[in-house]
């Protein structure tokens, strides 16, 4: 419950929870849990469209939500993709999350994280000297 109430990464937080069972009614799913809202109707919109919201499962990750409902979230698509899905092509890869600034992120040769053993200079270098 407290990490309802003082984190916005973990999901959502109360006021936001409170704020979206007020105003919003449930669309759908994805198959990573995330729920998805829509507004009842367009009293706080801004562009005359309704407003539209993600509880994510979990650790609030934008890349954690499908193509198909990123397009309904931004208005790019009208209906929802519980009732027109988008077709997957034969070429897409399955979904992989961001790593970045986490400890399975990539790191080439060198680097500090991976234990900052860089190759010995090979005497093609010459460093720049004022005059």
């Amino acid at each position: 419950m407290l990490k309802a109430i003082f984190t916005w990464w973990n999901g959502a937080t109360i006021g936001a929870r409170f704020t979206i069972g007020r105003r919003g009614i449930f669309v759908g799913q994805d198959a990573t849990g995330n729920r998805y809202f829509e507004a009842k109707d367009n009293s706080d919109s801004y562009d005359g469209r309704k407003r539209r919201w993600v509880i994510y499962n979990g650790y609030a990750e934008a890349s954690k939500v499908p193509p198909d409902w990123h397009g309904w979230l931004h208005y790019t698509f009208d209906d929802h993709p519980i009732n027109e899905p988008l077709k997957r092509q034969s070429w897409e890869k399955d979904h992989k999350p961001n790593l970045s600034g986490t400890i399975h992120a990539w790191r080439p040769k060198g680097a500090i994280g991976r234990g900052g053993q860089r190759p010995e200079a090979t005497g093609d270098y010459q460093a720049w000297k004022p005059d």
